[in-house]
């Protein structure tokens, strides 16, 4: 039961961290929320949270053929992967992310649209593959021992973690909307940077004294 919670736990996390950071398809939601309503801006972080299951579903199935590796240095990948979550929080807080954004926007209802811009948006940054490793590694999910049911609820609660976030940024700036300040978007990646950093140092506490053993130093 523990190993499922610790399941369910972390990937939710990966969801939310996965989906957090205010990068185009973001502060597109965000846009579409202010412009044409609530549900565009849902529908656009649905798709997201499409392309981020499809990048998560061939991250995992890579993994499975370099599991010998990360159960060899798993300290080291813990270790590397908190440096980089660092590396990637202290990029949010000091990036703008509205800088280069365009402010016309077409405000037809179109849900559809929505979803699918929102899906290819977020599939036209392959790079989140390497998030993803070190947030698999970062959790270790899946592991060499983890049933097959709990990986389909661990991808369950992946797609969950960044719905939730989509509805609470959608509901939030919904609410305020009539307040609401687009440049406001880069104070919500100074907080999730912010969040991330004091994950990556959890993560570096916790990895870099058996990293160092293994290494022999201590």
């Amino acid at each position: 039961m523990a190993t499922l919670i610790s399941i369910i736990t972390g990937c939710v996390l990966i969801g939310i961290i996965l989906s957090a950071p205010m990068g185009p398809v973001g502060i597109l939601c965000v846009q579409r929320t202010l412009t044409k309503g609530r549900q565009s801006g849902l529908f656009t972080g649905i798709g997201a949270a499409a392309s981020d299951l499809f990048y998560c579903l061939i991250t995992g199935l890579s993994m499975a053929f370099v599991d010998e590796f990360i159960k060899a240095n798993i300290n080291l990948l813990q270790v590397a992967g908190s440096l980089f979550l660092a590396i990637y929080a202290i990029y949010m807080i000091f990036h703008n992310p509205v800088k280069n954004m365009k402010t016309n926007i077409d405000d037809r209802q179109d849900w559809v649209r929505d979803l699918v811009t929102g899906f290819i948006f977020t599939l036209s940054n392959p790079l989140i593959v390497f998030l993803i490793i070190t947030l698999f590694a970062r959790f270790s999910f899946p592991g060499a021992e983890t049933a097959w049911y709990q990986i389909v609820i661990g991808y369950v609660c992946i797609v969950a973690g960044a719905m939730l976030w989509w509805w609470v940024i959608t509901y939030f700036v919904d609410k305020v909307r009539q307040h609401f300040n687009i440049r406001s978007i880069w104070l919500i990646n100074r907080i999730m940077g912010g969040i991330l950093i004091l994950v990556a140092l959890y993560g570096l506490l916790a990895g870099i004294p058996p990293f160092l053993r293994d290494l022999h130093i201590i």
